[in-house]
Order: structure tokens, then sequence, then C-alpha cells
């Protein structure tokens, strides 16, 4: 059996470096953050060949004294922590000190810095882990870092790569997150000796509009709210505006780009109800807490974080995000707080002159009109107790309903969809308001509406259990098995009673009654890994929620259905006063906006 043996430094900080430099993407990320955290606020970067040849990045930070550029480029040696207690509160994106060394160790490195107090600058270099004598350099201020032939002297990991081109799109795509974060720096990036991006100085607004592009931020709702400690500001995109991948998801937490899984699936079911299953959401998010609250050395990358909380951060970004999603038609707005008025979104294909938010329409009062019988059939049909009453919403039944007039007076004080005009082709509702003309999808429209009322009636009393004659039986792992016993009460509250038969087995003994047709065994599995990732609250949303959807999709008001004007009038008032009302329940828009000015172009009016 081979001898125990040191491993040499060298091979020591190559091992080292395959954790934080995976591509030149990670060398990139790693150098912007340093500096970044020395308090740069203009930062170029220079690359060749996708960063494979070349990175430079020149900021005009603190810089590095003299005497501790050495240091600089020697693992385990940092500026930013000096005890276990400014480890638990670190604040800085850097603090391992493992960054540079792990990058000297794959790539041929020079530093260059000047220090304010300097009457010039250093310089040193780096190779194959050796490390040069500190000389004499020019240099205005700040720091150059230049890391040249990445993985040269590592063949193997060099193989790995990608083309240049796909290594220059992962650099781009770091900067970008980068700068996404710190508004308050200025970015250029050069590739090949051209400038492929400059990012002024700005706000994390504009920078949002900057790099996501004036689409996004025309189809995103801004979200700015705290809770004690917690604070979660963005843009959270419409489900009009989904994708098929993830590559519009940005996650800040304390402004370090993460990817965690507590907050990502906090994130999933806050648009569970909005979203095709298929499709993916797109956001900007930043939630800032107190540095003590989340472990951020969870991995060398420090993509990965820990929060101390995680049960109270995930409820709060789920409700957080989902009242921002949830607004009702016309009234929904972006930012603010419970106690502010929120100021209405843009509408649809709507343009404001000179920027300006158009002011909210205040609702008038206007009777309900009747509604098609179906319409309260399936309600009654989700009321499966007999004492269960009629729900709030119940105004007397079809006939016990007034009826609006059929031309009701419009004016600038008129509701944000407007007065009904006609209907067209059997599938959409032409309605006038003051900013023109409202096209609505009367089925896409009223699937919300039944299923958001569904919901609301369902949710009034506690669920229905229903025993099962012969108890499903299924093996569990030790993780299930711990579950099921703690969350026993929290399980019994959502109609389910699960019991431990065995070491190794539970028994599913009731479902949920809307459940009954469920498959058991995975139904179970998935209630407990739910309750495993966020807690008891909301675990019944998804499977419950999927039967509801289906129902209301069912009941709602068919294509080519005739209305008459009071029905609907009847179905723009109710969109107004339902959350969520601006997509159906597979994420498709059930609305939109014509202004006036968007007709006049159309019939060049005014040319």
């Amino acid at each position: 059996m081979p001898a125990i043996r040191l491993l040499p430094d060298l091979l020591v900080s190559q091992i080292a470096a395959g954790e934080v430099v995976e591509r030149p993407a990670s060398a990139l990320k790693e150098l912007i953050e340093n500096s970044l955290d020395a308090g740069a606020r203009d930062i170029r970067v220079d690359l060749e060949e996708g960063g494979i040849k070349l990175i430079r990045v020149v900021d005009d930070g603190a810089g590095i004294l003299p005497d501790d550029l050495p240091l600089a480029l020697t693992r385990h040696a940092t500026s930013k922590i000096a005890s276990l207690e400014d480890l638990e509160r670190v604040a800085s994106l850097g603090f391992r000190g493992e960054a540079l060394a792990s990058i000297a160790s794959v790539a041929r490195v020079v530093v260059t810095s000047r220090a304010p107090e300097q009457p010039h600058a250093w310089k040193i270099g780096a190779l194959d882990g050796r490390l040069g004598k500190p000389e004499p350099a020019a240099l205005g201020r700040g720091t150059v870092v230049e890391a040249r032939d990445l993985f040269f002297n590592t063949p193997a990991r060099r193989k790995f790569l990608k083309t240049a081109a796909t290594e220059y799109g992962h650099c781009d795509d770091t900067l970008r997150r980068l700068a996404l974060a710190h508004p308050e720096c200025a970015f250029t990036l050069s590739h090949n000796g051209r400038v492929a991006r400059h990012l002024p100085v700005s706000d994390w607004q504009a920078r949002a509009l900057e790099v996501l592009g004036e689409d996004f931020a025309e189809a995103a709702r801004t979200l700015d709210e705290a809770a004690g400690p917690l604070r979660l500001y963005g843009l959270a995109g419409l489900p009009a505006y989904s994708r098929a991948g993830r590559d519009a998801q940005y996650l800040f937490v304390n402004g370090r780009f993460v990817r965690d899984k507590l907050l990502a699936h906090a994130i999933r079911e806050a648009y569970r109800d909005v979203l095709h299953h298929e499709r993916h959401p797109a956001f900007v998010l930043f939630l800032e807490l107190p540095p003590e609250g989340v472990d951020v050395n969870v991995h060398p990358a420090k993509t990965e974080v820990r929060f101390r909380d995680g049960r109270g951060v995930h409820q709060f970004v789920f409700h957080v995000l989902e009242r921002g999603l949830g607004g009702k038609s016309g009234e929904v707005g972006h930012g603010g707080s419970d106690e502010s008025p929120p100021a209405p979104p843009l509408q649809r294909g709507e343009r404001v002159e000179g920027g300006q938010t158009p002011s909210p329409w205040r609702q008038q009062s206007m009777a309900l009109a009747s509604e098609p019988a179906s319409y309260y059939g399936m309600v009654a049909e989700a009321m499966s107790r007999p004492d269960a009453g009629s729900p709030p919403f119940f105004k007397g039944g079809p006939g016990g309903i007034s009826t609006a007039p059929d031309t009701p007076e419009r004016s600038a004080e008129s509701p944000p969809l407007g007065y009904a005009l006609a209907q067209l082709s059997g599938l959409y509702i032409l309605a006038e308001n003051a900013r023109g003309l409202v096209v609505v999808d009367m089925h896409a429209a009223h699937e919300r509406i039944l299923y958001e009322r569904l919901k609301n009636a369902l949710d009034s009393r506690q669920v229905a259990s229903q025993p099962l004659l012969i108890p499903v039986v299924f093996q569990a792992s030790s993780l299930e098995m711990a579950t099921a016993e703690e969350a026993r009460e929290g399980l019994a509250d959502m109609g389910f009673e699960l019991s431990a038969v065995s070491p190794t087995h539970l028994a599913v003994r009731a479902l949920p009654a809307l459940l009954t047709d469920a498959e058991v065994e995975t139904l179970a599995r998935e209630v407990l890994k739910d309750i495993r990732e966020s807690g008891i609250t909301g675990a019944m949303t998804a499977r419950r929620n999927e039967l509801l959807a289906s129902m209301a999709c069912h009941g709602a008001v068919r294509a080519h259905r005739r209305l008459t004007l009071p029905e609907m009038n009847a179905l723009l008032r109710d969109m107004e006063a339902t959350e969520r009302a601006d997509q159906c329940n597979h994420g498709r828009p059930t609305w939109f906006q014509l202004g006036l000015a968007d007709l006049d172009r159309m019939f060049m009016r005014g040319k």
C-alpha cells in the first residue's frame, strides 16, 4: 500500500482551483468581486478568445499596498475577515482568500496596483504557483489583474472548455449578473479589442432595463416590501413574458448572485397559479437581510447560501411575490407597501407620454348582471358539505341579481376595463374605457374568476378528509418517516392521516376528500417532500389547485357562447375585483389594451 505523503503546494492549489475556477467566467467573477470589494466605481474588462487567452480587469478601487502584493496571490490570505465572528456576518463578496491564488495556479497572472498614498504603482507576477518579486510600475490608480492562457499547465482541464464564442457568452452573463447587483458601478466589456457592452452608473431599475431590455421592463411588476429585517425588491415578470428556459432569472441575496433551492421553491410556488408548468418566469429580485442571518460559506464558488431561518425567508418571499403577481386588473401597481396605494402598471400595448404613469381609474359602483348558469352550478358542486351554505359571492343566484343597463354612461370616471361594446366571433369581448379599446378573452377571464372563487370558498373551511377503506402502505425513507411523525397534526389539518406501521413503512389511512382520485403513494410522497422544503403552509396548494383549475376550466363560459351586454359588463367588473385576473390559470393573458394613440397610428391620423 502506498505511503501517505503531503501533496506539493502547486498541486494543492490546482485541486482547489478546480472548485473555484471552472472556466473563464468563474475567474472573471472572482476578479470583478475583488474590484467591487475594493470600492471600485468603474470596472473595465478586456477578454481575448472568450477569456481563454486573456482576462484583464481594470478598476479604480482602493488598490493594494506593495508589501501586500505577495499575500494577495497566496492561499488563505485575505483582508476581509480575521475571526470566526467576522465569517458569521461577512458582508463582502469575497472572503476565503482563495480566488487569486487559485487563478495564479492555472494561468499566467500579473497584478499591478497603486494605493492612493503610494507615489507609483507596483506589480507582481505568478507562474506555476511561484511568485516573482514586486517591481515598480506605471498606473494612475486602482488595480489591474491580467490572467493569460487559462489552464495552460493543466491540459486535461483546458480540453473541457468550449469554443471561444461559448466561453465569451458565459463571461458576458457573469458581468450582467454583477452589474445588476451593483448599479452604482460602471462596467465596460471588450472582446478581442471591440467594446461589446457599456453600462454607466445608474439606479437598479435603470440597470435592469439596460441589461434585460425594455420588453422585460414593460412586462414586469415592481416589488418593494419589507418585514422586520427582511426586504425584497426588484422586478417580477408577468406570465405573458415567460420563457422556455431559466435564462432571465436573476436572484441576489445581499448583493450576491445565488442559486438557492429554498428561494427557487418559493418563487416557483408564487408563480404556480399563473404560469404553465412548462414555462419559466423572468425576474430580477434582490433579497436583503442581516449578514448574520445567512451563511455564504457553503461552497467555494459562493453561489449557494444557507439561511438561519429558512422557513421565515421562504414564506416572506412567497407571499411578497404572490401579492405582487396577484393584483386586481387595472390596479396592481409597481412597488410600495400595504400602507401606500399602488400605482397602476402600464397597460399592455400602451405607452405613456413623457414616461409618466397614468393615474388610476376609480372603480364606479355598478350592479352585477346575470351570469351563465354554469357559473353557479360549478361553485355549488364545490360546496360538498350539506351545511356549507351559499358562498359569500352568491347574490341570490342567477335570478336574484339586478341587471345593469345595456349602455352605461362612459366617462373619464369609467372602471379600469370600461364597458362592453360587443362580442367578436364568440371569443372576445370588446370594451371601451377612458384609454381606448379593451379586448378580453372571455373564456380565459371567466376561468380565472371561477378558479379564484373556488379557492376562496374552499379556503374558508377546514379541508374535508376521506378515510380509505383499505389503507395504502408503502416503503418510506428515514426522512419521510421523520417528516410524517413531526408533521402529524399539520397533515391532519390538511385532510391526511399517515402513520408508521413499521420502522420503514408508512400507511395512508385518509386523504383530502377533493383528492380521492389521486394516486395515493405518489401524492403522499410529494406532500412529505413539500413539507420538508417549505413547511406545512402551502404544501397542499399544488395538488388542490390543479384540481380546482381543471374544474374552473370546464365550468367557464365556452367559446362561441353569445353573451348579453349586461353579462359582458358583469364579467369585466368581476375581473377588476379578482386577483391575478390578468392571466388565466395556464399563464395566458386575459386582456389587452389598445390606446387611442395606438389606434391613431394604425389609421395614420395626424399625418
